[in-house]
């Protein structure tokens, strides 16, 4: 797991967007991992406020036969 942007713009503050996005088999733009890999899926939460926007992800690799997904739960005080 690795965040990109400032943690600091989602914390106290209202969460205006959030959303999921998952690429199986492909990396985002502007990222790369090991070539010739059997199976992997990359899990992105994109949460955005007024402040900002900071991207989660989570990179997931397996030799196909276990799962790469993510699992995200919403907890309120």
């Amino acid at each position: 797991m690795d965040i990109n942007g400032n943690i600091e713009d989602i914390i106290g503050s209202e969460i205006l967007l959030a959303e999921e996005i998952i690429y199986e088999d492909k990396n985002p733009k502007g990222i790369a991992v090991p070539e010739n890999q059997d199976s992997f899926t990359w899990t992105i939460y994109r949460l955005s406020t007024i402040k900002g926007i900071v991207d989660i992800r989570w990179y997931g690799q397996s030799n196909g036969y276990f799962s790469e997904s993510v699992s995200f739960k919403y907890v309120s005080n």
